[in-house]
């Protein structure tokens, strides 16, 4: 079993010397308390997503935004636009329902404990711990992939994931305390995301090596086991590019609910094996080739037709550049393979 006290030490130690610095972050070991507005926006942007691609939103957020009641004042448009290219939209729209109760109910202000946290708007069980360690220092349990990565390598866990993530989120237990409960949920994240990582771990510059049994196992990146991944499904659909004598694209608003809800989007047939081709007008449809995307649960490819119409009210008619900055990552890429609508 290895030594936790001797753990902590040895990572917080490594931890004040090897800290990212992140936008969100106050230093280790600092005085001074992360703001809960910038710890919450973080935690559920980096959801799904990667540092160095959510850095740029969050950056963008909190410079609109500045503080949680100055989001909750934002117009839903508005936020859903901003958020196009980090995907899961629906955490935009609890985003959104978090922020206005924390205005609304809180004053403003975010509640201290990882229970209260827990009870607002979309934060889950990993975001209010995240919350309550850093942003109060609260001694509470944070486990995401990497806390997961590094205890099945810790303790050289055989059980698969997801099978193992009760084990795992036990022995990520062990290790806290109230002392500098946040610095040691960051300093075990920073561990996973920049030496312990996936594949090709830098195992001769962890803290932690002469303790791990992964390590000694001489295998550490069979860890965690994971079991086989089923095959993710492929979807076709068409995405129905359409020009007016302005040279502006048709774009509609999607339903709240499901993919992409909330956001704009070109007009679409739905996603499945045998799409339906019937365009949304009639018109003089031609082709324009096809796009890829992926999406968590599903492939999908998009077969891209354009046409000159007419405007109407049906439909929300942006220029090719103000369409492109709002539209989600699949559909930005149909209206690039639609072309310049000078050529159209």
């Amino acid at each position: 079993m290895p030594d936790v006290s001797l753990i902590r030490s040895e990572l917080l130690a490594w931890y004040d010397a090897h800290a990212r610095g992140l936008a969100w972050r106050a230093p280790p070991g600092s005085e001074r308390r992360t703001d809960p507005y910038r710890v919450w926006l973080s935690e559920v942007m980096l959801q799904q997503t990667t540092t160095p691609h959510a850095t740029p939103y969050f950056l963008d957020f909190t410079a609109r935004w500045p503080t949680v009641s100055d989001l909750a004042a934002a117009e839903d448009a508005e936020v859903m636009a901003a958020w196009a290219g980090l995907g899961y939209y629906a955490r935009a729209r609890n985003l959104l329902a978090c922020a206005r109760a924390v205005a609304g109910e809180h004053g403003g202000v975010f509640p201290d404990t990882e229970g209260a946290l827990l009870a607002l708007p979309g934060v889950g069980a990993y975001t209010a711990a995240a919350m309550a360690a850093i942003a109060f220092d609260r001694a509470a349990n944070v486990v995401d992939g990497n806390v997961e990565r590094v205890m099945a390598r810790l303790f050289a866990v055989e059980t698969p994931v997801p099978k193992a993530r009760p084990e795992l989120k036990r022995l990520a237990g062990l290790f806290v305390t109230d002392q500098r409960p946040g610095d040691w949920a960051q300093a075990l994240m920073d561990l996973g995301a920049t030496v312990c990582r996936p594949k090709s771990p830098l195992c001769g510059a962890c803290p932690l090596r002469r303790d791990c049994l992964g390590f000694a196992s001489a295998t550490p990146e069979r860890y965690p086991v994971k079991t086989k991944k089923a095959e993710r499904p492929h979807r076709h659909g068409f995405a129905w590019v359409m020009i007016d004598g302005a040279a502006r694209a048709a774009l509609e608003r999607r339903p709240d609910k499901g993919l992409l809800g909330g956001m704009l989007g070109l007009p679409t047939s739905d996603w499945s094996a045998s799409p339906d081709p019937t365009p949304p007008v009639a018109a003089d449809w031609r082709e324009a080739g096809a796009v890829e995307h992926v999406f968590t649960h599903f492939s999908l490819t998009l077969t891209v037709r354009v046409a000159h119409v007419e405007a109407n009210g049906d439909y929300q008619w942006l220029s090719f550049e103000a369409a492109w900055a709002a539209l989600p990552t699949v559909f930005a890429k149909a209206l690039d393979r639609a072309g310049e609508p000078a050529l159209i």
